[in-house]
């Protein structure tokens, strides 16, 4: 079995979380990468990712998040909010960024730009909130799989009011939604979650090839 399988079957939605142990700066770096790294459609990233230290904070949070004991004993808590409404501007930033990268000329890239801008900014308003919030979704997949390399625990949450969250960490003003919640440490001596089998649809009747 290789590595990549071995730690898929060693992670879990850890329930509780030894509040002890802390994440270190470079593990914590390589995390940040990893999202960093994230594919997305069109490459756009309609997302910021908060990550939130301050105990503060996570204690407000925790109540508007089921009162969840994860939000305030992990060591860290990482919010994915999506971009609500991708912009014009957002999108020359992008192709600005792709020319500068690549050392390309702006004129080079107006067809793509075109292009992108009568796909995304044509959408309604709802369809642009929904799009983006899938390409968080990606981002935090990645997230999970890296940790899981490191033999770090990630439990993802879509168990909160995004509304409260927004409000406490001043998204809405921003054009941001919270999207989805992730804490990350290392799992509790005591969370018996860990001994579970995983369960899982098997293979034959999960995949269909024609």
């Amino acid at each position: 079995m290789s590595t990549f399988l071995e730690n898929q079957n060693w992670r879990y939605a850890t329930k509780k979380f030894d509040a002890s142990k802390k994440i270190t700066a470079e593990d914590l770096n390589f995390l940040k990468e990893a999202i960093r790294l994230t594919a997305s459609s069109y490459g756009l990233q309609p997302y910021k990712v908060f990550i939130v230290e301050s105990p503060e904070l996570r204690a407000k949070i925790q109540p508007v998040a089921w009162g969840q004991s994860q939000i305030v004993d992990a060591s860290h808590l990482i919010v994915f909010a999506n971009v609500v409404s991708i912009s014009e501007e957002e999108i020359n930033q992008y192709v600005k960024n792709i020319c500068e990268t690549r050392d390309l000329p702006i004129e080079s890239m107006a067809g793509y730009a075109d292009f992108m801008k009568s796909k995304i900014l044509s959408l309604p308003e709802d369809s642009k909130n929904i799009w983006s919030s899938k390409q968080a979704y990606l981002a935090m997949g990645n997230l999970m799989n890296a940790a899981a390399e490191k033999q770090i625990d990630v439990t993802p949450m879509e168990g909160f009011v995004p509304e409260q969250v927004n409000e406490i960490l001043g998204l809405d003003k921003l054009g941001l939604n919270a999207t989805l919640i992730t804490t990350v440490g290392y799992r509790h001596a005591e969370d018996v979650s860990q001994h579970y089998k995983k369960v899982r649809k098997s293979q034959e009747e999960l995949f269909t090839t024609l």
